[in-house]
């Protein structure tokens, strides 16, 4: 049985901030991540998506959990094919002239070269420490599978090495008809942690729950399902509280998918004003019940070493 980490997708979004999930006391960046890695021992560090933090910040972090905590550490956005604002970029490394949103294409290879060297100068400090759980390579939606598709992910994936990388798809491509075998073959082939991910269906940007192990760990994020997702706005469309019979069903779904793997990290992204936080924590509660109760049999277990999921 795997060693389950739950966790969220953020722990410094300013709806959480808002929410009054955070005490008064934790009222300064240290604290409010101490106070949630006292609570839970997983994090996915959204803020790398936006703009490559400095060692100093992630030192930082390292100092304020404890030691046994993990970070899934997703990838700059320019690195995956995302159109990336100039100013997100370091000032010495943005260009001149052109676009005030730029793609890979738009930089010099020294300047591209540069950026991922300043990538994994601030993941250095976490995986130092032995905290760095993944680095998450996020693809766009129109990432469509192919031949040219495949190899850019090898090849970023091998930029990330010698650390665990994971693997989003958010195009349907890669998931139609018998395509599904071809890709967690890929996966499994590189060493690449399948991301499988609840979320609406029905959309251009859908692609199914497929609960499957690739490499370690195996790695759920959760979406909500929202009905804002096609047209609403970052908020609306992650705006999302699951029904007690939703986390139950998934516990179940969950320990299953823990069962051949060494260690399973889940995530929740639907982070509105502490929701995150609160699912995350009742579904915490429902793995323990889910995975140790038919063998002692009690209403209120403690939770096991297997279930690092809140402290």
């Amino acid at each position: 049985m795997a060693v389950i980490r739950v966790g969220t997708s953020s722990w410094a979004d300013q709806s959480l901030l808002r929410s009054g999930w955070y005490p008064r006391s934790a009222n300064t960046p240290a604290g409010r991540l101490g106070f949630y890695a006292g609570r839970f021992p997983l994090v996915e560090v959204d803020t790398s998506y936006y703009a490559i933090p400095v060692p100093e910040v992630t030192q930082g972090w390292v100092d304020a959990t404890p030691p046994e905590f993990t970070f899934d550490v997703k990838a700059f956005s320019l690195f995956t094919g995302h159109p990336t604002p100039v100013a997100a970029l370091p000032r010495d490394l943005r260009p001149a002239t052109g676009p005030s949103r730029i793609r890979r294409r738009d930089l010099p290879e020294r300047a591209y070269d540069e950026l991922w060297s300043r990538f994994r100068a601030a993941l250095e400090p976490i995986a130092a420490a032995g905290k760095l759980g993944v680095v998450m390579l996020q693809f766009p939606p129109w990432l469509v599978r192919g031949a040219a598709a495949e190899r850019r992910i090898v090849e970023l994936a091998q930029r990330c090495r010698p650390w665990r990388v994971a693997v989003e798809l958010r195009h349907g491509s890669w998931f139609d008809a018998g395509a599904t075998v071809d890709t967690l073959d890929l996966l499994r082939a590189h060493d690449l942690s399948l991301v499988c991910v609840d979320m609406p269906q029905g959309h251009p940007s859908s692609v199914p729950p497929i609960l499957a192990t690739t490499a370690e760990p195996a790695i759920v994020r959760f979406h909500g399902h929202s009905d804002a997702w096609h047209d609403g706005d970052k908020q609306d469309k992650f705006r999302y509280a699951y029904a007690e019979e939703e986390l139950r069903h998934w516990s179940g779904l969950l320990a299953e998918l823990a069962g051949p793997a060494d260690e399973l990290h889940v995530l929740f992204n639907n982070c509105c004003a502490g929701q995150a936080q609160r699912d995350a924590t009742r579904l915490a509660q429902l793995l323990t019940e889910t995975i140790i109760r038919p063998a002692v049999g009690v209403d209120r277990p403690t939770v096991p070493d297997r279930v690092a999921s809140t402290r």
